[in-house]
This record gives C-alpha cells, structure tokens and sequence, in this order.
C-alpha cells in the first residue's frame, strides 16, 4: 500500500476495504473469505427470522423475541450488501462501485453496527414472557417495540453522517480510490466528535448491557423462583452482548485511532478487524440456535416440515384393495406372506377358503354332509 497523507488533511483512511495492496495473496483469500463468512451467516440469520416469524403467527412472540428478530435482519443486511462491497474492493484493489456507493457505504454499516448495539442494550428494557392480546399500555404493549425500533435507527443514522460527508473518490493512474479525508480546518470538532461518537454509540452501550445481564443471571440462578428458565434466556443475552463487545473491540479500535490522527494501525490488524466484524454478525444465529430453546425447537420443527414435504413428493406403493369378507382379506394376506408371487400354493388351504367364499355348496363338495342332512329333517 503505497499512499501516504495529504499535508491539508488531519486524516485519510480508506473506504469500502483496504485498496492499493502489493500481495496477490491477500487479493485472493480476502474475498473468498468474506463470501463464506456472508454465505454463512445469512443462511442462519435468515433461520433465525423464519423462526421469530412462524412464534409469532402462532402467538409465542415476546418483546425479547422482536428485538432478536430486529437483530438478525440488521446481520443479515451487514451481510449481505456491506460484506460484498469489501469483497469486491479487495479482489479489485482500487474502487469500481461508482460515488453513491463510496458516498454511503460507511455511513451505511456504521449506522447497522451501531443499531446492533442499542438493540442489545434495549433488550435489557424488554419482558422475556410471552405477550398477552390484550396488553394495554407499559412495556407490555407491543407500540412500544415499535418506538424503541424507530429511535434506534433514528440515533444510529444520524451519528455516523460525517463518515458521508468527508468521503470521496480520487484519481489514481488510470483507476480511482474511495478515501475519507477531513480538512485540518474542522479538525479540532472532529476530534472531541470521534472520542464521543465511539463512547456513545459502542463503549457505554455494551459495558452497561453486559453488567446487567451479569447481574440478572446472578440474581436469577441464586434468587429467582424458576431460576432454571429465566437464567437460560438471560444467558443467551449476556452471551451475544459479550460477543458484540469482544468482536467489534478491533474494528472500534482502528477507526478511532485514525481519525485521532495518529499513525495508521498496520494492515493486517485493519483486515482482521473488518473480518471479525462480518464474523461477529455470523456468530449471533450460532448463539440463538445452540443456546436459545425457543430458536432450537423452531428449528427442529422447520426440520420436521421440510422433510415431510420432501417425503410427500416420493410416490408411495399403495396396498391393494380387496372386496369380500374378512375372512377373504386374511387368506389373501397368509398367501401373499407365504408364498410371494404366487409361485407355490398349498392345495389344502386354497381349497378350504374357496369353499368358505362359495356360498352354493355343491352336494359332492360339501365338508359337511351331516349338517345338512340334519337340516332336511
């Protein structure tokens, strides 16, 4: 990577991936990376979400559930459209997606990573009952879901608004590259912006949500009447917090620290961190259906569907319809049991069936002469 910084710019970093790298390597292991990690992630957040949809169609929803729901589409969205924009620009190493895109796609995941963690955070606020139809007011009232919803994504659109404001594209030889370069006029602001914005938006937000889980579990596995249920879904949570705050550290970190205006982290840390951020937003189905009970007997049941409807499409042999009497089904079914194909019959027992399907006994074949003799008398 052969750039260095404007002398009228306070910071320049690089937008949509790391571009202008010398190693081959690197041009083709990031890319193949980031599609598994995103092919991955998306099969199981969209998993998630068909089963936080199909527990609300059967009236077991919850607020914890609507958050969680809200969770796995903000994933799958850091999936499916940021993930590819940075595979792109690493298999390509200068910037194809034209300005709209450099424009906004910062801003664009910023404001999705950010939402993740005001969504964990609110979850502390939400009730893990299911809720009742006829819920009227208090945050039992489902509006309230749609409120806290509307505000997060409000609060995470606005902070990042100078990541579009100081992108752009530059001309590089023949090819062009998207930068986030400040001014050193604004660069006073910017600085006191960037100590809050990381505080706000990422540090106090998973500090408080982890302590609090922390000490819900310990209240509910020492104190809780139930403590086996609730400390159950109060782990999911603390574990998906503490998840968010390990694996989104790196990628936190780098960003502040260039736009503080010291030198620039090494290259390899600034990959890792954009990997692990994608990886964090795989990792969170893995959570939900190996610890969530709920999301893991959803999943047995969409199972158990699927396979049923593959088994109906399979032609089955149908059993052959017999008339008669029931003493004619049973010698159909000794027959068929005991010799397959017909092949070999035993005299003796078809001719004793036959005779009790006749109803007209003929004298000379009557088994028993001296009943009807008795009867003529």
């Amino acid at each position: 990577m052969n750039t260095e910084r404007p002398s009228n710019v306070s910071f320049f970093d690089f937008i949509g991936g790391v571009q202008l790298l010398q190693s081959e390597n690197t041009r083709t292991a990031m890319p193949v990376l980031l599609i598994g990690v995103c092919v991955s992630g998306a099969v199981g957040n969209l998993l998630v979400l068909l089963i936080f949809i199909r527990d609300f169609r059967n009236g077991k929803g919850s607020e914890v559930k609507a958050l969680l729901a809200s969770l796995a589409s903000t994933d799958l969205v850091i999936l499916l459209l940021c993930a590819p924009v940075r595979a792109i620009t690493y298999y390509k190493q200068t910037w194809t997606l034209g300005s709209f895109v450099c424009s906004t796609t910062d801003w664009f995941q910023h404001s999705c990573v950010v939402a993740k963690t005001l969504i964990l955070a609110f979850t502390t606020r939400a009730k893990h009952t299911l809720i009742p139809s006829n819920a009227t007011g208090g945050l039992h009232n489902p509006t309230w879901i749609h409120g806290a919803l509307a505000f997060i994504w409000i609060v995470s659109m606005m902070f990042p608004i100078p990541q579009m404001l100081f992108a752009s594209m530059l001309p590089y030889g023949r090819d062009n590259i998207c930068v986030s370069e400040m001014p050193a006029c604004a660069s006073d602001f910017m600085s006191l912006f960037y100590k809050i914005y990381p505080t706000a938006t990422f540090v106090v937000p998973v500090i408080y949500t982890v302590a609090y889980y922390t000490k819900t579990l310990h209240t509910a596995v020492n104190h809780a009447p139930r403590p086996q249920h609730q400390s159950k879904v109060i782990l999911v949570l603390l574990c998906l917090s503490g998840a968010l705050g390990l694996m989104l550290l790196p990628e936190w970190g780098t960003f502040t620290w260039i736009r503080l205006g010291y030198s620039r982290p090494p290259v390899g840390l600034m990959m890792f961190a954009q990997v692990l951020l994608y990886a964090c937003s795989s990792l969170s189905p893995v959570i939900l259906m190996t610890m969530y009970d709920d999301v893991r007997q959803g999943l047995i049941s969409i199972w158990f569907i699927g396979t049923c409807r593959s088994k109906k499409r399979v032609p089955r042999k149908k059993c052959p319809k017999t008339e008669g009497n029931g003493a004619e089904v049973g010698a159909n079914a000794v027959t068929n049991a005991i010799s397959p194909g017909n092949e070999k019959t035993f005299p003796d027992v078809e001719h004793f069936w036959t005779g009790r399907r006749n109803t007209h006994v003929e004298e000379d074949q009557d088994p028993v002469p001296w009943e009807r003799e008795e009867k003529m008398l």
